[in-house]
């Protein structure tokens, strides 16, 4: 039996690591992954770096070094971050290279508090873009109503874009929009743009934490756990019209990548479930998954890799048309989770900045 989470990678998707600690860039175990595991990118965000920080003395002498230099604890939080980011797109570097820089990312998010404005957004991008200086970094952009626009611009200016916290279909579609209208700017302005990529970051496991308990009161159990795959695989039908026709060929044409769907939040909130249930329910061509090393570690020991994304897809429309039907709007569900979303990355931001507002004091 081969590796089980390698194997994903014969069905055309991609694992990505969702984690990134210092510790495992130096001690050779993100380098492991990447041999044995198959893992081709890695995702980063606040709650993940304030885990990696607080959690360890790891960046202690860079944030007393920084501290000489700024005052601004985000610039020294940026300052570290942007460090293990350059060590970890080295070391993707060659899967960026073979795999003609369609895989061999990571990721590293704006701060989470400008998620709603879009000057400070696009602006910001620019910045960490050109202080991170590897062609195989994305910069993760909330998609929210104003985060839209910042993604365009982000994209015009030929700027790799991961984007973060999307819930809805709708939504979901206007991201591709926005992906596929900065790459007509990029090429309209005079440049080439088959280096551009992108991928469109679909949040799972949290929309059934809501809508689960919605279905025991409205005495629908046998959705539970269905919803959050069932929208997925819309998506996915989604992405399969956008990224076709003429508009889309003649993108292609120049070289354009088209911007692959990424599953998130793939760990099973609930205990019922299975713990691999999310990574196993869509797994198909042209897309990416990023999983939580205790994901990834299931993945290995128990996991089944086939292709199942397209597989009931009739299923999949039933279940969103029945959950209308009780009356559970799941529109409005999936705008409370962006509105929570940006809190959940906000809170652990700032106790980040007070970690490294503390460990400053420390060294006076």
């Amino acid at each position: 039996m081969g590796n089980r989470v390698k194997s994903i990678h014969s069905f055309g998707q991609s694992i990505w690591l969702d984690f990134i600690a210092r510790s495992i860039i130096n001690s050779g175990e993100l380098q492991k992954l990447i041999d044995e595991d198959g893992i081709r990118g890695v995702t980063s965000n606040p709650a993940i770096f304030e885990k990696a920080i607080t959690g360890s003395s790891d960046y202690d002498s860079d944030i007393r070094e920084l501290a000489n230099e700024t005052t601004d604890n985000e610039q020294i939080f940026f300052g570290v971050a942007i460090k293990d980011i350059q060590s970890a797109t080295d070391l993707f570097k060659g899967i960026y290279e073979e795999s003609n820089a369609v895989d061999g990312y990571v990721s590293l998010e704006v701060s989470p508090f400008l998620a709603l404005d879009t000057e400070k957004t696009a602006a910001q991008a620019v910045e960490l873009w050109s202080k991170v200086d590897r062609k195989n970094v994305m910069i993760k952009i909330p998609g929210t109503k104003p985060g839209l626009a910042a993604i365009r611009q982000s994209i015009a200016k030929g700027i790799n874009i991961n984007v973060t916290l999307l819930f809805g279909l709708t939504r979901y579609e206007e991201v591709a929009e926005a992906y596929i209208a900065g790459l007509e700017d990029h090429l309209a302005a005079g440049h080439h743009i088959g280096h551009i990529a992108s991928v469109a970051s679909f949040f799972l496991s949290r929309i059934d934490v809501v809508v689960d308990p919605l279905l025991d009161e409205k005495g629908a159990p046998e959705l539970k756990g269905e919803i959050a795959i069932a929208s997925a695989k819309k998506a996915y039908e989604i992405y399969k019209r956008v990224f076709s026709g003429p508009r889309w060929e003649k993108l292609a044409a120049q070289g354009a990548k088209p911007q692959r769907l990424l599953w998130a939040s793939t760990s099973s909130k609930n205990p019922a479930f299975k713990d691999t249930k999310y990574v196993e329910a869509l797994i198909g061509p042209d897309t990416v998954d990023t999983v939580p090393l205790e994901t990834v570690e299931a993945f290995r020991d128990h996991g089944i890799a086939a292709n199942t994304l397209e597989e009931g897809l009739d299923v999949a429309t039933a279940a969103l048309a029945r959950l209308n039907d009780l009356g559970i709007n799941l529109d409005a569900i999936t705008q409370q989770l962006e509105d929570e979303g940006i809190e959940k990355f906000n809170k652990p931001f700032e106790k980040l900045l007070q970690a490294i507002e503390d460990q400053k004091a420390k060294v006076k």
